[in-house]
């Protein structure tokens, strides 16, 4: 491979997150850090639905699924186990909920279903068979290039305000060792401008690196931002660049539906005379509107040497950090003929390699963010570059505190998992016996 096809490949490859290493030990219990105290918040001023989503035939819990409030912005996902805890404003008597997932007919169940215990919705596979294809199939770099065409008609071209939960986790091996959540304002403009989203960090709680770490701390750069950035669609430098035909193999996978619309199913990889560490991965197409509806990306890790240059920003001297996976979701989600960001997920693994060690230390880093909430920026309200959350920020160090079971009060979050609400408790009776 020629340097100049190198330097094209790197331009359009983005890490996304950067990881730093720092030694020396630490517990972090600072105060609560955020924007508006929440004891101005009124707390019976929502109802609480609690429920659980699973395959009708296999009885597996169903991650990532869409739970939507009918006639409203409201939203949220269910978690790793299946899970979600909505909150609706009590004016809602008589809401009903749509629950929508890839390859699966959508349910509609009224709130007055939910009662005090947990709620078993079941939905069932849906049969796929698309009879029409106005896209010759045997030319899937056609559809790309529809998808890019059609952005401006698909996706909103309006400026909003978007009110969406992050949560930040590491791991070391099956230990959680920093935790961090937040509530952010993203102001979002319309997906044809060239303009960058901006976030405002509302309210966020953490607790990092409240265990021993082998005398290492982990930490991640870019929080809410990176999980915007994966927004292909408003930011196509990601994957879709003028040279994305020349640097990617397409094929058609096995289409399936969602929201009760086929969709066709895109995969790519990079081509073999392409060494640079590039991605792999399925794009989700409406096969009406031509409309990106999900898009599930991998970074090929084969080139060890290079993905760990793009990803470590720090580390010690006495050890080798390896990133063994990169992996990285988005879903959109549609409201009257127009698709928006909905839920974004990167999932980071690591090894590092310390000499004279006979063990190896594994991290696993996961960041998500679901929009929970939208409007319409209809006065065009903007942030002063003070009130702005930088790119660079780390968010565990930006706020602590989880003492405070009411602590997101109003506010629709993804559920903790088992696993979670576990590294919670921990967190909370640590921080009993230190006051």
């Amino acid at each position: 491979m020629n340097k100049k096809n190198i330097s094209v490949c790197k331009k359009y490859i983005i890490p996304l997150l950067f990881i730093f290493f720092s030694i020396g030990y630490s517990i972090n219990t600072h105060a609560y850090v955020y924007t508006q105290d929440i004891s101005t918040l009124d707390q019976t001023s929502y109802n609480e639905y609690k429920g659980l989503v699973v395959d009708v035939e296999t009885n597996k819990q169903l991650v990532s699924v869409s739970i939507s409030v009918n006639n409203t912005n409201i939203t949220t996902v269910t978690n790793d186990e299946g899970e979600f805890l909505l909150k609706v404003p009590k004016e809602i008597t008589d809401g009903k909920i749509t629950v929508s997932h890839l390859g699966y007919n959508d349910k509609i169940v009224s709130l007055s279903e939910f009662g005090d215990s947990t709620l078993k919705i079941k939905l069932g596979l849906s049969v796929t068979e698309l009879s029409e294809i106005n896209i010759d199939p045997r030319n899937p770099e056609a559809i790309i290039r529809a998808v890019m065409k059609k952005k401006g008609s698909n996706y909103f071209n309006d400026n909003t305000i978007m009110t969406a939960f992050y949560r930040e986790t590491i791991k070391k091996r099956r230990s959680y060792v920093s935790l961090s959540e937040a509530v952010v304002d993203v102001y979002k403009n319309p997906y044809e401008s060239s303009k960058t989203d901006i976030i405002k960090l509302y309210r966020a709680r953490k607790s990092a690196d409240y265990k021993k770490l082998d005398t290492l701390t982990v930490k991640l750069q870019g929080g809410p931002s990176s999980t915007l950035y994966i927004d292909v669609m408003k930011n196509p430098e990601v994957l879709f660049t003028e040279k994305m035909i020349e640097i990617y193999e397409f094929e058609f996978d096995k289409s399936t539906k969602i929201n009760d619309r086929y969709i066709y199913v895109l995969k790519f990889k990079q081509r073999p005379n392409i060494q640079e560490p590039m991605y792999y991965g399925k794009l989700y197409i409406d096969s009406e509107t031509l409309a990106m509806t999900k898009a599930v990306f991998s970074l090929n890790m084969e080139n060890k040497e290079e993905v760990s240059r793009m990803f470590v920003r720090k580390k010690p001297r006495n050890a080798k950090v390896q990133p063994t996976e990169a992996t990285y979701s988005i879903d959109y989600r549609q409201s009257n003929g127009k698709w928006y960001y909905g839920y974004g997920r990167i999932d980071l693994a690591i090894k590092i390699n310390w000499k004279r060690r006979l063990f190896n230390s594994v991290y696993k880093l996961n960041v998500e963010m679901a929009v929970t909430d939208w409007k319409k920026n209809i006065e065009d309200e903007t942030l002063k570059p003070k009130d702005r959350l930088k790119s660079s920020v780390v968010i565990s160090d930006e706020a602590s505190g989880f003492s405070d079971p009411k602590f997101w009060g109003e506010y629709n979050v993804i559920e903790p998992e088992k696993s979670i609400e576990s590294a919670i408790k921990k967190i909370q009776k640590q921080l009993r016996k230190l006051n």
